[in-house]
């Protein structure tokens, strides 16, 4: 009975052993990888931000219940490039106020807990970069420098006027830069110390004098306050022009250089389309008297123009 059984195990182990042999040669080849499913890849990340964003909304919620005191914020909303965004709007957004929040911080609040494709410059946080420039309930402001609570509700938060918007708050500042560029707002004097490391004296009160001009941080802010720019393209704007008082009235500027420069300022599009409105200075994040200055550079050059003999 052994033997029988013995053998007819055998038989069944050949006939194992062949199965083996012939599936051996799919075992030999390589596996077939399977495609990676992108959509459902696409899908699980679509799935996690949603969940982040909502337990982020829920942490803004519990924390406005605590608080109990928010800021509604109004903000202009554009994107050319999606679909359904490309026409302008207001979105509403309802921020958990805290003592010293700026407008920046609440714009910031917004795109981090609400909507991450909100888009707005902004880098330094310290009023010195002047990216972040923008319009608040009819004014200019300097956003990361404006206490929130100077305004009534709704804060309405928008790009600055007269610059091409690019997406939601950011403009186009290509042509602000030109004008800036077109003052050649660099020194070249008569002369150099003969010593290289010799620095360029100047008077305290020649430093004075200037002290303010310099202070500009190029946020377009006066500009996009300008009439007079909004209707004349060509018109230098208050920025350009504070920055040829700068240099103008820097007492190391060379002679030949100084003729030159008021020579630009000078031009129909210069200092003379300025109408005095002192919008510029009133918005200006630095202080800068530019209407001042726009005006002494006027006086600067009718006398380079009256000759006493």
């Amino acid at each position: 009975m052994s033997t029988d059984s013995n053998a007819e195990t055998g038989t069944d182990a050949e006939s194992t052993a062949e199965t083996d042999v012939e599936s051996g040669t799919d075992a030999d080849a390589e596996p077939a990888v399977p495609e990676p499913d992108i959509s459902s890849h696409q899908q699980r990340r679509m799935d996690e931000k949603r969940e982040g964003m909502a337990e982020r909304d829920a942490q803004a919620a519990a924390a406005a219940e605590t608080d109990g005191e928010t800021t509604h914020l109004r903000i202009f909303r554009y994107d050319p490039e999606v679909e359904g965004k490309s026409e302008p709007r207001f979105d509403d957004f309802q921020v958990p106020y805290e003592q010293g929040m700026t407008v920046l911080d609440a714009l910031i609040y917004a795109r981090d807990h609400f909507d991450s494709t909100l888009t707005f410059r902004h880098s330094c946080q310290q009023g010195v970069c002047g990216s972040d420039a923008l319009f608040v309930n009819g004014s200019q402001y300097l956003g990361c420098k404006t206490q929130l609570n100077e305004f009534d509700e709704p804060v309405r938060i928008e790009p600055l006027p007269h610059q091409d918007v690019v997406k939601d708050l950011v403009v186009d500042m290509q042509h602000f830069y030109e004008q800036m560029d077109a003052v050649e707002p660099y020194f070249e004097p008569d002369e150099l110390p003969e010593d290289e490391l010799e620095e360029q004296r100047q008077t305290r009160e020649n430093r004075e004098k200037i002290k303010l001009s310099t202070r500009c941080i190029q946020c377009g802010a006066c500009a996009s306050s300008c009439n007079v720019a909004a209707g004349d393209n060509k018109y230098l704007g208050p920025a350009a022009l504070n920055k040829a008082y700068r240099f103008i009235m820097d007492e190391r500027e060379g002679g030949e250089r100084r003729e030159e420069r008021l020579e630009i300022v000078e031009d129909e599009h210069g200092v003379w389309r300025c109408q005095t409105q002192f919008s510029c200075t009133e918005v200006c994040p630095k202080d800068i008297p530019l209407t001042e200055h726009i005006q002494e550079l006027k006086r600067e050059a009718i006398k380079e123009d009256i000759k006493f003999w």
